[in-house]
């Protein structure tokens, strides 16, 4: 193992209703990639081929799997949000286990949890199970301030001023 490898495994948190938590995570990985680093990502609420982080993340070498269906979870989710959010919290817990990964971010896991579709001692349980040398990365809305507790960064993205309060819909090559 390379010398620099054997310094990571910390936790980071990037949460809040700002813009920028997938992207800082994207950021991260990017950096990672450079160094020589393997990274995945875990999508627990974005379904695939949809957002355009997806694909280019993917030719850079960032292996993305994705369980959200195709539409968006508001409020409370429906038994097929919960299962396939259940379904990325099994692959997530296997990848964090293994110590294949060098970085591992578990894309909106935060609103997955703030939605009740998977539980806070299932995420405590996945952190505490994490293979040694390997860095996690956890975004997403909702984040309980507990699970700060379990994490070495926490970066909260604050909205100060958003289009959307104009009536600016999303728009594709910057919202997704």
């Amino acid at each position: 193992m390379a010398d620099w490898k054997e310094k990571l495994g910390l936790v980071h948190i990037y949460t809040g209703n700002g813009k920028g938590k997938t992207t800082a995570a994207l950021g991260l990985a990017l950096r990672m990639l450079g160094n020589g680093g393997k990274v995945i990502m875990i999508q627990f609420l974005k379904s695939a081929d949809v957002y355009g982080e997806q694909k280019k993340a993917s030719e850079c070498g960032i292996v993305v799997e994705s369980y959200g269906l195709p539409k968006f979870v508001h409020g409370k989710p429906e038994p097929e949000d919960i299962e396939a959010a259940k379904k990325a919290l099994k692959r997530a817990g296997e990848v964090v286990k293994s110590g294949e990964w060098d970085l591992v971010i578990l894309d909106e896991i935060c609103v997955a949890l703030g939605f009740g579709m998977i539980t806070f001692d299932e995420v405590k349980e996945l952190i505490k199970e994490k293979a040694p040398n390997t860095e996690l990365v956890l975004t997403g809305r909702y984040c309980p301030e507990e699970l700060y507790e379990l994490a070495d960064y926490v970066t909260e993205m604050r909205e100060i001023k958003h289009p959307y309060a104009k009536g600016v819909v999303a728009r594709k090559g910057v919202e997704y």
